[in-house]
């Protein structure tokens, strides 16, 4: 039997983070009525308060400097497999000039 994964909307999740830091409401009581379990909540909650703005960037985007070290990690590789190619390049024109 497979289960279904509920996504959640990132308003929905401020405003379960908003539940139990404005509101007073507890964290399992304000899971308990969300329908989410208390350590999701407790995951939001740690999640917004690091970096409120970048918070829950969605399906598919990521943080805008997560998104710049994968873009550099890939500028690297593509670098690296320049630099081999020159290499190899050099080492057989100097083996024809012979």
């Amino acid at each position: 039997m497979s289960t279904i994964r509920r996504t959640h909307t990132r308003a929905f999740k401020i405003e379960a983070v908003r539940l139990i830091t404005e509101k007073g409401l507890g964290v399992a009581q304000a899971a308990r009525d969300l329908g989410i379990h208390p350590t999701l909540l407790t995951r939001w909650k740690r999640e917004l308060s690091r970096d409120d703005a970048h918070a829950f960037p969605g399906t598919g985007r990521l943080k805008p400097l997560e998104e710049e070290v994968r873009q550099l990690r890939r500028e690297n590789l593509v670098l690296k497999q320049e630099r081999e190619i020159l290499k190899k390049a050099a080492a057989f024109f100097a083996k024809q000039s012979r």
